[in-house]
C-alpha cells in the first residue's frame, strides 16, 4: 500500500510517499480502506520529532481516518466487512489502509461524505472529553474557546451552542472572528488587538466564563484564571506558547477555581471505547439533524501531505485539513 512516511524529523518536506505492508489486523481490531485521512497539529509535532507515537503504534503519521472496513478480526460482532466508518487511530492514517480498534471506530453520520467525516474523530473526541466531561459544562453556562476558528475550536463553538451554553471565542484576525460567530459564538475577540479577559468580562457582566477550553498555554495562564467566574473550570489541551507558567494561587483558593486538561492519543483502547460510546450517543445526534457540521477548509492528495503540512502551520486556515487517499 502507498503510505507518508516522516524519512527524518524535519520540515514537511520530510513527507514522503513510500510503498509499506498492508497492515495485519489483531485481536479486536478491523482493517480500514481509508478513503480521507484528518491532518492535526500533533501529525505536524510528530514530524519535528516532539511528539512520537506511543509503543505499539504505527510510526505513520495520522489520527483519524473514514473509509470502508475491509477485514474484521476474529471476535469482532459490530462491524462488518463493507460497512462505513471513521476511526480515532493512535497512528497510521496517512495511508492506503489502516487498523483501528473496533471500539473506536464510528458509523459514518447520516448525510456526511469521508471527507466530512475525516475531520470529525479528532476533533469530536477531544472535545467531548475534554468540554463535557473534564470541564462539565452545563446548558445555561459559558464557555471561552481559545483558537475558535482551527478544526478543535470550530467543533467545540458548535457543540456548546447545540448544548445549549453561550460560547465566546478568540482568533487571530477579523475573518477568522467572523468564521467562529458565524458558527455560533455571540463574541470573537482578535486577541492581536484586544484584551480576551477584558472582553468576556464585560460581556458577562464582570461575572467570567464558567469554562476555558485553551491550547495556547505559557503566559495565557494567568490570564485565564481572571476570566473565570468563581467556580470556573480552566481546561488545557496544547501548549502552543509553552509548558510554564507562574500563576497567584489565592485565586484559585477564593474562587474555587479548576484547573485541569488531558491528552489523548497515549489513553488506553478502553478508555478510547468509552469516549467513542459517549459520542455516538451525544455528539453523532447533532450531526446527523445538521445542528453541528464539521468545518473543512481545504482537500489535497496523499502524496501532497507536506503541502497540507505547511498549510498547517501557516495558520491560516479556518477548520479541518484533509488528506484523500483513495476514491
Amino acid at each position: 500500500m502507498r503510505a507518508i512516511e516522516i524519512r527524518h524529523p524535519g520540515g514537511p518536506d520530510v513527507l514522503t510517499v513510500a510503498e509499506r505492508p498492508m497492515p495485519r489486523v489483531g485481536p479486536g481490531d478491523v482493517l480500514i480502506r481509508v478513503q480521507a485521512a484528518g491532518v492535526n497539529r500533533p501529525d505536524v509535532m510528530q514530524r519535528l520529532g516532539h511528539y512520537p507515537p506511543p509503543p505499539g503504534a504505527s510510526d505513520i503519521p495520522g489520527l483519524e481516518v473514514a473509509g470502508v472496513i475491509a477485514e474484521v478480526a476474529t471476535g469482532v460482532t459490530a462491524w462488518r466487512t463493507g460497512d462505513r466508518v471513521c476511526a480515532l487511530v493512535a497512528g497510521g492514517g496517512y495511508a492506503e489502509y489502516c487498523v483501528a480498534p473496533a471500539g473506536q471506530c464510528l458509523p459514518i453520520p447520516t448525510g456526511l461524505d469521508a471527507v466530512a467525516a475525516a475531520a470529525l474523530p479528532e476533533a469530536v473526541f477531544t472535545v467531548w472529553t475534554n468540554v463535557f466531561e473534564r470541564g462539565r459544562l452545563a446548558a445555561g453556562e459559558s464557555l471561552l474557546v481559545h483558537g475558535g476558528s482551527s478544526g478543535i475550536g470550530t467543533t467545540a463553538i458548535q457543540l456548546a451552542r447545540a448544548w445549549g451554553a453561550r460560547v465566546f471565542a478568540t482568533a487571530g484576525s477579523a475573518d477568522k472572528c467572523r468564521a467562529c460567530v458565524s458558527l455560533g459564538a455571540e463574541l470573537a475577540v482578535n486577541y492581536r488587538d484586544s484584551d480576551f479577559v477584558a472582553a468576556v468580562r464585560e460581556a458577562t457582566a464582570g461575572r467570567g466564563v464558567d469554562v476555558i477550553l485553551d491550547m495556547v498555554g505559557g503566559g495565557y495562564l494567568p490570564r485565564n484564571l481572571d476570566a473565570l467566574a468563581t467556580d470556573g473550570r480552566l481546561v488545557q489541551i496544547a501548549m502552543l506558547k509553552g509548558a510554564s507558567a507562574t500563576i497567584d494561587l489565592l485565586p484559585i483558593l477564593q474562587r474555587r477555581l479548576t484547573l485541569t486538561g488531558s491528552t489523548l492519543r497515549a489513553r488506553s483502547i478502553g478508555e478510547k471505547a468509552a469516549l467513542a460510546r459517549a459520542v455516538r450517543q451525544h455528539v453523532w445526534p447533532m450531526l446527523e439533524s445538521g445542528a453541528v457540521a464539521p468545518v473543512v477548509y481545504a482537500t489535497y492528495r496523499l502524496a501532497d501531505a507536506a503541502t497540507a503540512h505547511r498549510v498547517m502551520e501557516a495558520g491560516a486556515h479556518i477548520g479541518k485539513l484533509v488528506l484523500l487517499v483513495q476514491s
